[in-house]
């Protein structure tokens, strides 16, 4: 039986975000696994509330979260990310479910995104298929 999975996406770099998806996406069918639900957040503070809705489900086996936090004028970008990714390792541990992730950041710059987008969409999703192994 096919291992059921989900996205989490920040749509605050949408257009950027949409490519990752695709990757992500095409990626995780490749491994053989079945993408059922792709959930849309305002931003990157609000992907574990989503992620936790979603790994409590019995329907999900683990997920992909994606996004991009660029470096702006303050430490926020770094705050924000440290409590992101602290907050998903921690979901996968109450869990018992693997994330894949693929959050650019924090703190890139602008021109470095577009190098990273598609290798960190693959890599989270191929990460996931290795975990539910």
């Amino acid at each position: 039986m096919k291992k059921r999975v989900a996205i989490v996406l920040g749509q605050f770099h949408k257009e950027l975000v949409e490519r990752m998806l695709a990757e992500a996406r095409a990626t995780a069918v490749a491994a053989g696994l079945e993408v059922i639900n792709e959930v849309w957040v305002p931003g990157s503070l609000e992907k574990p509330l989503a992620l936790k809705r979603l790994l409590l489900r019995s329907d999900i086996d683990g997920a992909i979260v994606l996004g991009i936090i660029e470096r702006g004028e303050t430490k926020h970008g770094l705050v924000m990310g440290e409590v992101v990714m602290q907050a998903i390792v921690d979901l996968q541990l109450q869990t018992m479910k693997p994330v894949g992730v693929g959050i650019l950041g924090p703190e890139i710059l602008p021109e470095q995104v577009e190098k990273r987008l598609l290798p960190y969409a693959k890599a989270a999703a191929e990460a996931l298929a290795v975990m539910l192994k």
